[in-house]
């Protein structure tokens, strides 16, 4: 949301919000129901939270977005695109040898940010999927992506020395999946995880990985 809608009653950010280049206007709605699922649950989750968390009426929402569900899996997707950006942007930044560690931190800052971290929107998927194929089929698709990005990154890690020769990829990747649904389980559920033990963990991990 600009700077001076920020200041405006929630009629007057309607009619800001009206104003919105269309594709701006689907980017706030996605931006807002990010924060709302992250801090609630799909199932309790409503299109009139998430509108007026965008300062935008329910009509104005539904013309971008068919039903929560379609928003939901908008959702997903931009979580995993802002997750793989940050993990691109670490690899890169990262010193020779030390590129495994940004598979894992990206993650922790993104949270950090106030936005919806991609497994527990995953986790969110997981409840509905026994009851809805095109959830199902979407969390589905974003994990299938999620697991060849790392699996590449691990391949890229053998091709220059950093992850020892004997590790499977693609096995290991798995891991790596499962190791960022820990990050929400010690998130949302709480007195199971501190920090302390989830880097622990990701210490460990990143141990074997190399072979040490």
């Amino acid at each position: 949301m600009s700077p001076r809608a920020r200041g405006l009653t929630r009629r007057g950010k309607a009619r800001h919000a009206e104003r919105l280049p269309a594709g701006k206007r689907r980017e706030s709605i996605v931006e807002a129901a990010l924060a709302v699922f992250g801090a609630s649950s799909y199932a309790s989750a409503t299109t009139a939270a998430i509108a007026a968390a965008a300062g935008v009426s329910e009509p104005i929402l539904y013309r971008h977005f068919a039903s929560k569900k379609d928003l939901y899996v908008a959702c997903l997707d931009e979580s995993w695109h802002r997750l793989r950006a940050a993990w691109e942007e670490a690899r890169e930044a990262a010193e020779p040898g030390a590129h495994l560690v940004a598979l894992s931190e990206p993650a922790i800052e993104l949270s950090r940010g106030g936005t919806a971290l991609p497994p527990t929107l995953w986790m969110q998927a997981f409840a509905e999927a026994g009851v809805d194929d095109e959830i199902r089929r979407a969390v589905r698709r974003v994990i299938g992506e999620v697991h060849d990005v790392v699996r590449r990154a691990l391949e890229d890690g053998q091709r220059k020395g950093v992850v020892h020769a004997d590790r499977d990829p693609s096995s290991e990747a798995w891991i790596v999946v499962s190791s960022l649904l820990l990050h929400t389980l010690a998130s949302r559920v709480g007195g199971l995880l501190e920090r302390g033990d989830i880097e622990r963990v990701r210490a460990q991990r990143l141990r074997w990985l190399a072979g040490a």
